[in-house]
């Protein structure tokens, strides 16, 4: 199983299945992890340039090596705490996968993705969407580097002093509750309003704000109105 590699002036390169990713110690890379990387942008190293049964050029390369050497260079030293870009690759109900550097995935669990919950990953990205993460641990033995993002949007006190009681703002609707509605204002700032018929998780929403209780990190809102088909996240504003 080979990977074919269009590159320019209409070069062809091969990527042989054992230099297609570098396997974490403690699994193997699955022939269908390496399937769906077809017809995305891959990173890898030219090993040599070879001539096919008609002379024309073809380039044996290595997305393996490409991967080692960002390794060494670059992940092997992180530290907890460090803030690195990353490129959403795909969400799943438990997560997150983002690409750290040159296709090595690190997850970003759902629970450290924003303050406000969120039903599921895809509320807050999508695929293809560039972030940045902060570093949580590094396991060196396995190669697992493990990464948060809610830390980078800001503390509950930043993201309220945005606000302010009488205002009348718009929201996501990401959470209804028999006691109430959770309307998010940013990523790691929702308040709870009274329940409405009609509100629908993921609709844009029209809040008053009665109140805001910093000793109890809570805000008291009233939902006017919530409208429109769930939309597209907007990107994470960092602070």
């Amino acid at each position: 199983l080979d990977l074919s590699v269009s590159l320019c002036d209409g070069v062809k390169g091969v990527i042989k299945k054992e230099e297609a990713a570098l396997p974490l110690p403690d699994r193997k890379e699955k022939d269908i992890a390496i399937i769906s990387r077809v017809g995305k942008p891959v990173c890898f190293k030219v090993l040599a340039i070879r001539q096919d049964a008609c002379g024309r050029p073809v380039a044996l390369l290595s997305r393996r090596a490409a991967q080692m050497e960002c390794r060494k260079n670059f992940l092997l030293d992180l530290v907890p705490g460090d803030i690195i870009p990353a490129r959403v690759t795909h969400t799943e109900p438990f997560g997150a996968f983002v690409d750290i550097g040159c296709g090595i995935v690190s997850l970003l669990s759902i629970d450290c993705i924003s303050v406000s919950r969120i039903a599921h990953p895809r509320d807050r990205f999508s695929g293809g969407d560039y972030i940045k993460v902060a570093v949580r641990s590094c396991d060196h033995k396995t190669g697992r580097i493990y990464v948060t993002h809610k830390e980078l949007l800001g503390s509950w006190q930043q993201n309220a002093e945005k606000f302010e009681p009488g205002q009348t703002v718009t929201g996501v609707v990401r959470s209804i509750e028999d006691y109430g509605i959770f309307v998010e204002l940013t990523p790691n700032l929702a308040g709870l309003a009274e329940y409405k018929d009609g509100a629908v998780v993921g609709q844009k929403a029209a809040v008053f704000i009665k109140s805001i209780i910093p000793e109890r990190m809570k805000i008291k809102l009233v939902l006017i109105d919530s409208y429109g088909e769930p939309a597209k996240p907007d990107p994470p504003a960092y602070l």
